[in-house]
């Protein structure tokens, strides 16, 4: 599984600025402003050599006993309890703070290696931005800047040099699916009832499920693994210390499977949490299954605005198929097989080089890629570059002024031509470089005549 790295530090040392950069994302709010985090924010790091997890958390107020700043310590010492290792950040400018020395002696007290991140160091010596804070006794200081990049990388593969390489996508030969959703939607009811028998607790008590469940099992001759995992609670819900594993078990779960299935109460509202949720799945790249549980009591007016509900708010997920059961009957719970089967068989597909450039050349032959200024893209070939998701790079020049819609256009032609029901598929576009041309002014002028030369 992914290592997580939890940042960790007093308000206002830049940890969301440096978690924006870890994960190339906007997601936390950046502002000169002490206190704008105060929930954990996962992400995924990227731009290392090694995957990895990171967990923003809120500024650090030990010495508070309550209110919303108790709150915030409290949640940021659960993403230490988490995390499987620790990024302090300081404020390099203000210089080390007497907070800063509680929040290093309640680190030491952690079993997670800890890193100490001198932050706000452009400009100056790094040796002199570090020099104060080797007084923490936390190993030696690094000199980083979050927002202009300066060693944020080098920072990052110290601390993940000693965790081993991501293991291959494909270890698993038969489908590996885990049951995620908000709590109390019938996640454990819908293992047991896949499983007939009661193999996890299922009761009607929100949060039952602490970490996730790993269950083998054999239908009509063929081998699954099915994931139970604990509900995934707005993050201001996760308060009690006995969640704090939770929301990351969830989130490893989902990297460690093949197919999400994402289950929906239909007596509920379509919330924010749910699409949040599926976010998850598709950040992984995983397949998807929507099962819509206890469907068995609505009214057909209730059906169809529900239907409506989804469509409207889950639109994203037009790719995976929906089913509407009811987990506590056993109602269309053996119709997920079929979609799961088809989600994974997508995942893994493996697309031939011929026909993904032949399918490549009939995209652009009906609807070629807008101009952009002088310049019109041209797509070449197209080949395969990973599995679950399934990855297709096409090769061309000027590939970066190719717009989404186009993108979504090339995507729904391969996903018809392999049929790739179930699974996300993402496209990556790479550009053709010629050494003896140069771009000026939208015009290709060759490099001998560029430096004078006729």
């Amino acid at each position: 599984m992914k290592p997580t790295i939890a940042l960790v530090g007093r308000p206002n040392v830049g940890k969301s600025t440096l978690f924006n950069r870890l994960t190339r994302s906007r997601d936390a709010l950046v502002a000169d402003q002490p206190g704008l985090t105060r929930d954990r924010h996962y992400g995924h790091g990227r731009g290392a050599s090694k995957p990895y997890l990171v967990v923003d958390t809120g500024g650090f107020e030990p010495v508070v006993d309550e209110g919303i700043l108790f709150e915030m310590a409290r949640q940021t010492l659960q993403a230490v309890d988490e995390a499987d290792a620790i990024i302090f950040l300081v404020d390099g400018r203000v210089g080390l703070t007497p907070q800063d020395k509680i929040i290093a002696n309640r680190l030491r007290q952690s079993n997670q290696p800890v890193y100490l991140a001198v932050n706000k160091a452009e400009g100056v010596s790094h040796a002199m931005a570090a020099a104060e804070f080797h007084e923490l006794a936390l190993g030696e200081p690094l000199a980083i800047s979050a927002s202009h990049g300066d060693g944020v990388r080098e920072l990052v593969e110290l601390v993940l040099e000693n965790f081993p390489e991501a293991e291959e996508e494909e270890k698993a030969h038969h489908p590996k699916f885990v049951v995620i959703g908000r709590p109390n939607v019938g996640k454990s009811t819908l293992v047991n009832a896949v499983l007939g028998e009661e193999r996890v607790i299922a009761f009607d008590q929100a949060g039952t499920t602490r970490d996730s469940i790993y269950i083998d099992f054999e239908r009509d001759g063929r081998k699954y693994t099915i994931i139970d995992t604990a509900g995934v609670r707005r993050r201001g819900k996760v308060n009690e210390a006995i969640e704090k594993f939770s929301v990351i078990k969830t989130i490893q779960a989902v990297e460690d499977a093949n197919v999400a299935v994402l289950v929906l109460d239909a007596q509920l509202d379509i919330s924010e949490q749910d699409a949040t949720i599926a976010g998850f799945a598709l950040e992984a790249g995983r397949a998807l299954v929507v099962a819509v549980n206890k469907w068995e009591d609505l009214e057909l007016h209730q059906k169809d605005t529900i239907k409506r509900d989804i469509l409207r708010k889950l639109g994203f997920l037009d790719f995976a198929k929906f089913h509407y059961i009811s987990a506590l009957q056993g109602r269309g719970v053996g119709d997920l097989f079929k979609s799961i089967d088809e989600a994974y068989k997508a995942a893994m597909s493996k697309l031939p080089t011929p026909k993904l450039t032949r399918i490549l050349q009939l995209a652009t032959e009906r609807q070629q890629p807008p101009r952009a200024g002088q310049v019109r893209p041209k797509l070449r070939y197209a080949h395969q570059g990973g599995m679950n998701p399934p990855i297709i790079v096409i090769h061309g020049n000027s590939l970066d002024k190719i717009p989404d819609s186009y993108t979504r256009y090339l995507e729904g032609m391969f996903r018809k031509a392999f049929h790739l029901q179930g699974t996300p598929l993402r496209v990556q576009y790479k550009s053709n470089s010629n050494p003896f041309e140069v771009e000026a002014t939208g015009t290709k002028v060759s490099l001998l005549r560029h430096k004078g030369f006729k």
